[in-house]
């Protein structure tokens, strides 16, 4: 039910051009069985605009800190969504288990390669759970193309005099084809792979 009412609310507001928001590529994502869906992290409002944008209920790894926040803690408790503390390997581990029961069960994961967000002009090494996860169990990834969330909503760090929020941006979700695993048998080459199809998706005027 939260799934359901929180997917309407985010629909409405693109409804409503609340903020622009562009998807490319959705049917892409298969309508039923597991699924990875691995995109770059560039603004804490990736995840709400991807979640949105998907039409199956889906769960993503998320940093353990968003538990804390007021209402935002609430309501990914209520969305079932997976806590991993960074730079902590036991919690990493941990958050792989619960990935991994996800999809056994035919769920769709979002996950972040990168692990952190990451601002323009920075590149950050991909971490190898979702090749090691994809390898293991067989199950394809959809990359995604994020572009434009960091300019509705900037880093402190790097909107400078900017506004803390500017709806008037657009944002781009652009899905990519499935990347089948069996195709690889080393989980650099996929990650290589992976972040190749993830960068050949961002919008470059988003840039």
């Amino acid at each position: 039910m939260t799934t359901k009412v929180v997917r309407r609310v985010l629909r409405g507001l693109a409804w409503s051009r609340f903020v622009r928001v562009s998807v490319v590529g959705r049917e892409l994502v298969p309508g039923s069985g597991p699924v990875i869906v691995a995109s770059n992290h560039i603004s804490m409002l990736d995840a709400v605009f991807l979640w949105g944008a998907l039409r199956r209920r889906a769960v993503a790894i998320a940093m353990a800190e968003l538990w804390t926040w007021p209402v935002v803690g609430w309501l990914v408790k209520r969305l079932g969504q997976i806590p991993v503390v960074r730079r902590d390997s036991e919690s990493g581990q941990e958050a792989m288990s619960q990935a991994e029961r996800v999809l056994r069960h035919g769920g769709v994961l979002i996950i972040y390669p990168e692990g952190r967000l990451v601002t323009r002009g920075e590149v950050e090494p991909y971490k190898p759970g979702v090749a090691k996860l994809a390898l293991a169990t067989g199950i394809p990834i959809v990359p995604v193309g994020t572009s434009g969330t960091d300019r509705v909503l900037p880093m402190r760090k790097s909107r400078g005099d900017g506004p803390a929020f500017d709806r008037s941006q657009r944002v781009t979700i652009h899905f990519g084809e499935p990347i089948d695993p069996a195709g690889f048998d080393d989980p650099d080459k996929l990650l290589d792979h992976l972040r190749q199809r993830i960068e050949d998706l961002r919008t470059p005027d988003a840039e």
